[in-house]
């Protein structure tokens, strides 16, 4: 493969949505290759499909092992139609979660295990990992009152889990970067949306300067 895969994370509230709409069309402006931009899950009809499941809040009644395999099945489609053929074409793909936040969420956060989140997902994307992945940290307090405060009531299922929960997310993602310190770079998302998109962009450029 000749593209560079790039994915944002971070736990709920960490304003990833907002920091990728920004930074995609200034990233744009200056790249060298063409250039990606998707989310998980979904990014794909079939995945779509599935995220609603995934997030419904109705769906009160759904397994933590089958919403980990849910996840997984989101990722391969998304994989196969959209990630895999642009970096087979020397594209630039920038993907809203991976495969990190499986071993946040649903290893850590459901407490089934990093491990066994880690071998669903090694089946489904066969290996493949981002090139190089941004991490917005911030606490689990500040980012359960933004989404709060910007979803009026509308909060997705993972989204209305407990504090406890949405800690031990964070905790998991932390321990990540610690231990991949190249690959993941981390960006405090308690700063102002023009300050994450600046230094996230800074990241970017500075890591790959052959691609823009």
């Amino acid at each position: 493969m000749n593209g560079l895969f790039i994915t944002i994370e971070g736990p709920d509230g960490a304003g990833k949505t907002s920091v990728v709409n920004e930074l995609f069309p200034r990233i744009q402006l200056i790249a060298k290759r063409g250039i990606v931009k998707t989310r998980e899950p979904g990014g794909v009809k079939i995945a779509e499909k599935i995220r609603k499941i995934i997030l419904d809040p109705r769906n009160e009644e759904m397994d933590d092992r089958t919403e980990a395999l849910l996840y997984a099945a989101a990722r391969r489609q998304h994989l196969v139609e959209v990630i895999m053929p642009a970096l087979n074409a020397g594209k630039i793909v920038i993907c809203d979660r991976f495969v990190d936040s499986s071993l946040a969420y649903q290893g850590a956060g459901r407490r089934i295990g990093i491990p066994e989140i880690a071998k669903i997902n090694e089946f489904a994307t066969e290996g493949l990992k981002p090139d190089f992945t941004l991490y917005l940290d911030v606490d689990s307090d500040t980012g359960l009152k933004r989404i709060e405060n910007s979803r009026h009531g509308e909060a997705d299922r993972l989204e209305i889990e407990s504090l406890e929960f949405h800690q031990r997310v964070r905790h998991a993602y932390l321990k990540l970067a610690e231990e991949d310190p190249i690959r993941i770079h981390k960006v405090d998302a308690r700063m102002s949306l023009q300050e994450v998109v600046d230094a996230s962009f800074t990241a970017i450029t500075e890591a790959y300067p052959q691609f823009f």
